[in-house]
C-alpha cells in the first residue's frame, strides 16, 4: 500500500483500487488546492493503465466537501482551463465522469453545493445513514449551481424533486436523497466502509475492457450535455455580480461561513432569514 499527501491523499490499495481521501482543514471547502489535487489525480489514473476503480472519502467526519471557496481567494481557478478545455472545475467533474476508471463516492459528513456537484459527478454515492448531508444551497445565497447541479440531478431525481432540492436550497438526509435518486444507497454508518470496500475490490478483479466499454454505453444515454454544463457555468459566474449575491454572501460570512460552527453545521437553516440581521 502507497500513500500520498494533502489535500488529497491517494492511498494504493492495489495497482488496481484506490481510495482518495479529502483533508483540507478546517471545513474541506473546495478551494483551488482540492481541484488542483484533482487535476493531478487525473492525470496519474490516465497514466495507470491497471487501475479500475477509485473510491473518494474523507478525513472529516463532519465534512465531506463543505462547498466552494466563496473567500475570492479560488476565484481564478475558474477562470483556468483544463486538459479537456473546460474551466477547471467543469474540466475536473467531466474527465471524471468519462474517465475508463469507476468512481464511487463513499459520503460521510456534509457535501453542499459543489460538494454535491462532485458526488454527482462521480459514478456511484453511498452515504452514511448516521452521518451524511447533501445539499445545493446555492439559491438561498443568491447564486445558482454552476458546477453540474442544474444539470446533472433532473436526470437522477426527476423534475419535481430537482427543483425541490434546488430551488428550496435546504439539507437533506442520506435516506432522503436515497430515496430521491441523488445517491445510490444509505447504509448504516458501522456498514458503509465493508460495503464500498467489497464493491470496490470486487469491481477491481474485472477486466478492464469491458468496464470502459459498459460504461461509455451508459454515459451516452445518462449524461448532460458539455453546451448544458457550460450554460450553468455561464449562468453562475453571471450571478455572482449580481448586488443580491454580494448582499447574501456578505451576510453568510458575517454568520460564520467557511469558519467551524453553526452556519456551516446548519446551512440550510440559515438561509430562510439570512438578510434579517
Amino acid at each position: 500500500m502507497t500513500e500520498s499527501a494533502a489535500p488529497l491523499r491517494v492511498i494504493e490499495e492495489t495497482p488496481a483500487y484506490w481510495r482518495v481521501v479529502f483533508d483540507n482543514p478546517p471545513l474541506n471547502v473546495v478551494d483551488h488546492t482540492v481541484l488542483e489535487g484533482l487535476q493531478d489525480l487525473l492525470a496519474r489514473m490516465d497514466d495507470s493503465p491497471e487501475l479500475r476503480v477509485v473510491v473518494f472519502e474523507s478525513a472529516n467526519l463532519d465534512f465531506y466537501l463543505a462547498h466552494f471557496d466563496m473567500s475570492g481567494k479560488s476565484a481564478g481557478i475558474s477562470r483556468t482551463t483544463g486538459r479537456a478545455g473546460l474551466p477547471i472545475p467543469m474540466d475536473t467533474f467531466v474527465r471524471l465522469t468519462r474517465s475508463p476508471v469507476v468512481s464511487i463516492a463513499k459520503i460521510r459528513g456534509r457535501a453542499r453545493g459543489i460538494g454535491s456537484e462532485f458526488v454527482l459527478a462521480c459514478d456511484m454515492r453511498f452515504a452514511s445513514r448516521d452521518n451524511a448531508v447533501l445539499g445545493q444551497p446555492e439559491v438561498g445565497a443568491g447564486v445558482i449551481p454552476g458546477g453540474g447541479g442544474t444539470e446533472r440531478l433532473p436526470l437522477l431525481t426527476g423534475r419535481g424533486r430537482a427543483l425541490e432540492i434546488i430551488l428550496g436550497a435546504d439539507d437533506f438526509d442520506a435516506d432522503t436523497a436515497e430515496r430521491y435518486g441523488w445517491i445510490n444507497r444509505s447504509l448504516p454508518d458501522a456498514e458503509l466502509d465493508a460495503f464500498v470496500d467489497t464493491l470496490a475490490r470486487r469491481l477491481a478483479s474485472f477486466d478492464q475492457r469491458p468496464i470502459e466499454a459498459a460504461k461509455n454505453l451508459v454515459n451516452q444515454v445518462t449524461l448532460p450535455t458539455t453546451d448544458s454544463l457550460l450554460d450553468g457555468r455561464n449562468a453562475f459566474a453571471a450571478a455572482l455580480g449580481w448586488p443580491e449575491t454580494r448582499q447574501r454572501v456578505a451576510a453568510l460570512f458575517q454568520r460564520g461561513m467557511q469558519q467551524e460552527g453553526d452556519l456551516e453545521n446548519r446551512f440550510g437553516a440559515h438561509l430562510a432569514d439570512l438578510l434579517d440581521d
